[in-house]
């Protein structure tokens, strides 16, 4: 190994490994898995060129492939258009909406229609 620091990421590599279900190449001495880890790389039992292409790997961040987003806009020719029972209950729809709209100022009279809703009711404030 180059550096320690480059040890300590390949035997965590292989601790994990080990941790994972690999089988180990040195006998354990009751020892946990990063320090079995350290033994195989110090006796040369393991390929520590493998434990490092697994460890570039590992840490190699895969980018999001953008696909384009189809084209969901309907062209003229593809657009249905309302039949004459359809367009006759979107009519009515809108006229039950507008009931209450004044054609000829084009403002909603709202007085009467609360005045309609409520009633006498009694809204003071006393608890």
């Amino acid at each position: 190994m180059p550096n320690r620091f480059e040890l300590v990421l390949v035997a965590a590599q292989r601790a994990r490994d080990i941790a994972s279900g690999a089988l180990i190449t040195v006998d354990r001495d009751n020892d946990k898995n990063p320090v079995v880890a350290l033994r195989e790389i110090a006796e040369y039992t393991i390929e520590v060129d493998a434990l490092q292409n697994a460890l570039v790997t590992g840490l190699q961040k895969q980018p999001e492939i953008d696909e384009p987003e189809e084209d969901t806009e309907l062209s003229i020719d593809e657009q249905t258009w309302p039949d004459g029972a359809g367009a006759q209950a979107i009519d009515e729809e809108l006229k039950d909406d507008m009931q209450f709209v004044d054609v000829e100022e084009g403002e909603v009279d709202l007085e009467s229609e609360v005045e309609e809703k409520l009633g006498d009711a009694d809204f003071s404030d006393e608890i």
